[in-house]
C-alpha cells in the first residue's frame, strides 16, 4: 500500500489461524499500519483471570477457557473497530465464527505444517503441544483445523521468507479490496 495512506476501519479484524501462524505478530504490525488499536483476546482472558492460559487449562480445563474464550471474543467485538487476535482454538467454535462473522470479519493466516512447526516446537507456552510427540500433534491439530479455518472471510497465504511487515502488508491488500470493511479516507 502507499506511504501515507490513512484508512477507516468499519468492522474489527479477527485472525484466526493456529499456533505459529502470526496472529499476535501480524495483528500488531497490521494495527499500526492501519492507526488501529490491537487487542489480544488471550492477553485480555490472562488479565481476567490473573492467570496465563497454561494455568487456566491446567487448572480449569479447556471447556471451562473455551467458555471464558468467547464471552472475552464477543465483548471485545463490541469496542471500537480494532485488530483483533484470537487463539488458535477460537475459530473452532461454531458460536465464535458465527459472532465473527456476525460483528466482525475472520482472517485466516494460511501458514504450511513445516513453517508451524519451526515457530512452535521448543516453546513451553503451548498447552496443547504438551505431549509425548508434539509436532505429531501439531499435525493432527492442522488437519483437523484448516477445513474450519477456511470457512473465514479472507485467506492470506503466510510464506517463510515473509518478514512481519510484508505479511502485515499482504492482509492490508486483502482488506483494501474489501470497501465494506477498509474505506479510504479523503
Amino acid at each position: 500500500m502507499a506511504a501515507g495512506k490513512r484508512w477507516k476501519l468499519k468492522k474489527t479484524i479477527v485472525l484466526v489461524g493456529m499456533m505459529g501462524a502470526g496472529k499476535t505478530a501480524v495483528g500488531r504490525a497490521l494495527a499500526a499500519r492501519l492507526g488501529v488499536p490491537f487487542l489480544d483476546s488471550d492477553v485480555e482472558i490472562e488479565k481476567a483471570a490473573n492467570m496465563t492460559i497454561a494455568e487456566i487449562f491446567q487448572r480449569d480445563g479447556e471447556q471451562f477457557f473455551r467458555a471464558r474464550e468467547s464471552e472475552v471474543i464477543d465483548r471485545l467485538l463490541d469496542a471500537t473497530p480494532a485488530i483483533l487476535s484470537v487463539g488458535g482454538g477460537a475459530f473452532l467454535a461454531q458460536r465464535n465464527r458465527e459472532t465473527i462473522a456476525r460483528k466482525g470479519l475472520s482472517v485466516w493466516l494460511d501458514a504450511e505444517l513445516d513453517l508451524l512447526w519451526s515457530r512452535v516446537k521448543g516453546k513451553n507456552t503451548r498447552p496443547l503441544l504438551r505431549t509425548a510427540h508434539p509436532r505429531e500433534t501439531l499435525r493432527e491439530l492442522y488437519e483437523a483445523r484448516v477445513p474450519l479455518y477456511a470457512l473465514a472471510d479472507v485467506r492470506v497465504e503466510a510464506h517463510r521468507d515473509y518478514a512481519i511487515d510484508d505479511m502485515a502488508a499482504q492482509v492490508e491488500a486483502a482488506l483494501a479490496a474489501r470497501p465494506d470493511i477498509l474505506e479510504e479516507e479523503k
